[in-house]
């Protein structure tokens, strides 16, 4: 797997809106490859940053603000359903082929989705986390998110968007996305 965290280690918020703007960059080294081989390779890395990000999220970010936020369950709620339909449209993306126009248009939808989750994230959950918890609970959560990304799936799972769901599932699923995305690695 690519080397896919930041190194911002400040507190939670930080660390993920770091990663926020690499998934920005990461989006724009797909879209402009040049060839189908740097764009696959673009998109894999992509890819299992989505996939790792968003279950550390469901883990440790959101359960969090739903217990410290007012309003917390209605804001996770909705990154949730956001989550879910993300997972769905980079599962259909995966089945496509690379180098046609018809993943170029689904990936530049997909794009605009999440981008406006992750400013959703930023405007709205983010500021009351970053009110509601301390700076050192803040730095803990950080740790606990790279902890998270370092055992998450590497591939979309739809409808495994809960903490309970993650820590039930996640662990197998990551055990063969990761053999199949070596498997993968291997016949190229």
């Amino acid at each position: 797997m690519a080397q896919t965290f930041v190194q911002s280690t400040d507190d939670v918020v930080a660390f993920l809106r770091d990663q926020h703007n690499l998934i920005k960059d990461m989006f724009d080294d797909v879209l402009y490859a040049s060839e189908p081989e740097a764009r696959r390779k673009a998109f894999t890395d992509l890819r299992q940053l989505l996939a790792v990000h968003e279950t550390a999220e469901e883990m440790v970010v959101h359960p969090r603000v739903r217990r410290e936020v007012a309003s917390g369950d209605t804001l996770v709620d909705a990154r949730l359903e956001e989550e879910h339909a993300a997972k769905e449209q980079l599962s259909a993306l995966e089945d496509m082929d690379i180098a046609s126009d018809e993943f170029l248009e689904a990936l530049k939808t997909f794009r605009e989705a999440v981008l406006e989750h992750a400013a959703n994230e930023e405007n709205e959950e983010f500021p009351k986390l970053k009110r509601e918890v301390d700076a050192d609970d803040l730095k803990s959560m950080a740790a606990a998110v790279r902890a998270a990304e370092a055992i998450a799936p590497t591939r979309p799972h739809p409808g495994v968007e809960s903490a309970t769901l993650n820590f039930a599932v996640g662990p197998f699923a990551s055990m063969l996305d990761r053999a199949r995305d070596a498997i993968s690695a291997a016949l190229r």
